[in-house]
Formats: structure tokens, C-alpha cells, sequence
């Protein structure tokens, strides 16, 4: 158990703040640089995960200081089409617009002409860039047109999922097009029942997909549309044999669509498998966010959870993603904020489906302050207003470190992201 906040505790004076071990002069609030208080910039310390197996390793914490740009100065994007312009039906027009969308994001803009055509996509975009939709309004525009056309959705985790069904159902109200999620951790018997009823979309994770159809409770041979979203995470989880196996078992003659925040030979490789003649788009405007403002917090010498506790209690920490490395320290971590007063909870593999999403509705929701976090919720999660991630536990690679951080500045917001290092 971390030890308690000393009632005594008292704030840092004005003179210096030696919770960051830094002079009361020079540049960066939390130290990072030898501008920013002196702090040397030698190496991070590198860690493990799970019996001594090596994970990552940062050579230089620079990759944590990065400052947002002032989007000012950014060319804005100017998109050729409005939503009113797409080929679409009436009815998902209508809906569109009752979600508040009018202007494509980039990658809306680029895709949706491309799939309403039927080709093969292949989708490299940031994270909050609003590729869901991209890919989600021209399938549900051909299900209005042939509605016996079934849709499978192949995704990471079963947070993406689910958060997925939710944006699908706020387009389809109405509409008399009905989903199923598949997933680990939840009711297979709920999902097998729900799989016998009307359906045009199924989405999933790869083993549970894999499971229904081994059990032929699933049958993917009338599925002639497939989304592969966010397949560099499912490649790095081991969901490649899986993910071949549920591409074999469809229609030879498929339409296709692959996304990915990164771009890789292993990634190459599955689009050529994968893909037949593909457009490829790419809006991805860099490795991290360029309105997250990244910075670094020295712990050296502190207790870390002291150091979190006076960060929490600072004004503007008011929706605070923080990711730790194992599932038993996230759960600790959280129950000891709880302990000290703050309102947290808390997402990660030994919690059920249910708790998990109950963890996630009160932190969507703001009532809850802290959302502490393994890397199960790094990918996907579209959680609106977070004003910080910070990284308890250094992430075990940098690709890591850009997925978890990209829950914070998304859109056009302003984030900050603060890495601990020792």
C-alpha cells in the first residue's frame, strides 16, 4: 500500500517548488530540460513487465517536452465537401445532423467519397481524428441501400467496441439497423442469443469473433464488408492469426477497410494480404498531437503518490486520465486516491465488462475526477474534456506514449500530458 499524505503536509513556498526538485527560476514549470531548472537530461531509467522480460526503453526523456503549437500559426484545414454533400440517404443526412456534425474532419472528408464508391481503404490518421465516422456513415448508407448487407468490425479492445456501438446507434436512430458486440470479458450466452435476432453490423475483438465462429454460432460467409480498425494495436496485441483466420472464413470478394495510427512493414504487409488495390489516405500530421503540451515531472527522491496528490489538488486538474503499468498497481493506486479524498476509479483487465464501463460513465460523465488506467484504454476511448493524461509508470514503448497521450487534445482542444521520471 503507498503510504498516506501526511496531514501536515505543507505547500511549496513561493520561493521554489521542491516537489520537482527545481529552482524558483528558468523556463518549464516541471522541469526538463538544463534551461528548465537544471534538470539533467541523461537517461530514463528502462523497466520490465512480467518475469524480467524487457519492454522499452526511452534513451532520452526529451521525448516527453514538447510544447503544443500555437494553432494559429497552423494552415487550417479546408475541407471539399459538407456532410450535406455526400451521396447519402436522407434519412442518415438527418441524423448526421442531429449529432452535430457539419464539417468533415480530414480524414471524413478524404474517406467517405472513397467507400460510398465501394474501393478498398486504407486509413492512417491520429487518434480524435473521427475516423469512426468516416468509416461508419457510408456502411450504414449501403445498409439503408441493401438491407441485407452485414458489416464485421474487427477492433483491439473491447472498450472500442463498445464505444463504436454507441457512436453506430446515434446514426442509426431510427433506422431499423441493429448491431451486436462481441467481446472477452462480457456474456458469450448474451451474445450468441442476441446473434440469432436481425443484424447488419457485428463488432468485435478477434478471439471472441474467433470463439463464435468455431462454435458456428458466427458465420462470416455473407459478410462481404470488414473494418480492420485500429489494426496496428491488434497487431501488436497477437491478433494476427486470428485476424487471418476471420478474413478467410469471408467472401473472396470483400470490400475492405484498414486503419492504422502508424505505419509499419508488419502493417504493409497485412494490407497486401488484405487489401485489393486500396486508395490510401493519410492525415497524420505527426507522432504526437501538436496541441498536447508535453512535460516531464522529476519524482527522484519523492514518493510518487505525494507528488500525483499536489498536481490533483492544483486548480485546472479537473478530468485527469493517469496510466500506471499493472493492473495490480493501477487497482492500488486508485483505491489510495480514493483513501485521500479524491473521487477515482479505475480500468483494467481483472475488472469485468461491467465495472469497467460503470468506471468509464462517471469519468465521461465528470463525475469523477481521476480515471486510473493500464494501456487497455491508451487506443480508442473517445473521452471528451480531458485536461491531462499523466504517466505514472513510464510506457513500455513510445508508440505507447503517443496512444496514451492522444486522449487528451483532441479536436482542436488544448491538452497536457506529464510524464513521472525518476
Amino acid at each position: 500500500m503507498y503510504p498516506r499524505h501526511p496531514q501536515s503536509a505543507s505547500r511549496p513556498s513561493q520561493g521554489g517548488d521542491r516537489r520537482f526538485g527545481r529552482p524558483s527560476t528558468g523556463g518549464s514549470r516541471f522541469g526538463g530540460s538544463s534551461s528548465r531548472g537544471g534538470f539533467s537530461r541523461g537517461p530514463a531509467r528502462s523497466f520490465q513487465r512480467g518475469g524480467g522480460r524487457k519492454f522499452g526503453e526511452f534513451s532520452d526523456i526529451s521525448k516527453f517536452v514538447n510544447k503544443a503549437v500555437i494553432t494559429e500559426t497552423v494552415e487550417k484545414f479546408v475541407p471539399e465537401h459538407r456532410f450535406a454533400d455526400f451521396q447519402i440517404e436522407e434519412r442518415l443526412k438527418q441524423n448526421i445532423i442531429t449529432k452535430g456534425y457539419t464539417t468533415p474532419t480530414p480524414i471524413q472528408d478524404r474517406a467517405i467519397p472513397h467507400v460510398l464508391q465501394g474501393r478498398d481503404v486504407v486509413g492512417i490518421a491520429n487518434t480524435g481524428t473521427g475516423k469512426t465516422a468516416a468509416f461508419l456513415i457510408p456502411l450504414i448508407n449501403k445498409i439503408l441501400r441493401n438491407p441485407k448487407e452485414c458489416v464485421l468490425i474487427m477492433v483491439p479492445t473491447r472498450e472500442l467496441a463498445i464505444q463504436i456501438d454507441d457512436e453506430l446507434k446515434g446514426f442509426t436512430r431510427g433506422l431499423k439497423i441493429f448491431s451486436v458486440v462481441c467481446v472477452g470479458g462480457a456474456s458469450m450466452s448474451n451474445q450468441i442469443r442476441n446473434l440469432r435476432y436481425q443484424h447488419n453490423f457485428i463488432i468485435g475483438t478477434p478471439g471472441r469473433l474467433k470463439d463464435l465462429v468455431e462454435q458456428k454460432y458466427l458465420h462470416l460467409e455473407g459478410f462481404k464488408t470488414v473494418v480492420l480498425d485500429e489494426a496496428d494495436r491488434m497487431l501488436d496485441m497477437g491478433f494476427i492469426n486470428d485476424m487471418r483466420f476471420m478474413m478467410s472464413k469471408m467472401s473472396k470478394e470483400r470490400h475492405t477497410l484498414f486503419f492504422s495510427a502508424t505505419m509499419s512493414r508488419e502493417i504493409e504487409v497485412l494490407i497486401k494480404d488484405f487489401l485489393k488495390e486500396p486508395v490510401s489516405i493519410s492525415v497524420k500530421t505527426g507522432d504526437t498531437a501538436k496541441n498536447v503540451d508535453q512535460d516531464i515531472v522529476k519524482v527522484r527522491g519523492k514518493n510518487k503518490i505525494d507528488v500525483l496528490h499536489d498536481l490533483l489538488k492544483e486548480g485546472g486538474f479537473s478530468k485527469v486520465l493517469v496510466f500506471g503499468r499493472t493492473k495490480h498497481g493501477v487497482e492500488k493506486l486508485s483505491k489510495v486516491l480514493v483513501e485521500r479524498g479524491f473521487k477515482a476509479e479505475s480500468i483494467h483487465g481483472n475488472k469485468n465488462l461491467s465495472k469497467r464501463q460503470q468506471a468509464l460513465k462517471l469519468f465521461k460523465a465528470g463525475h469523477t475526477q481521476v480515471l486510473v488506467a493500464t494501456d487497455v484504454a491508451a487506443r480508442g476511448l473517445d473521452i471528451s474534456d480531458v485536461s491531462h493524461v499523466i504517466n505514472f509508470d513510464l510506457p513500455a514503448t513510445y508508440e505507447d506514449y503517443v496512444h496514451r497521450i492522444g486522449r487528451t487534445g483532441r479536436g482542436d482542444k488544448k491538452g497536457k500530458a506529464l510524464t513521472f521520471v525518476e
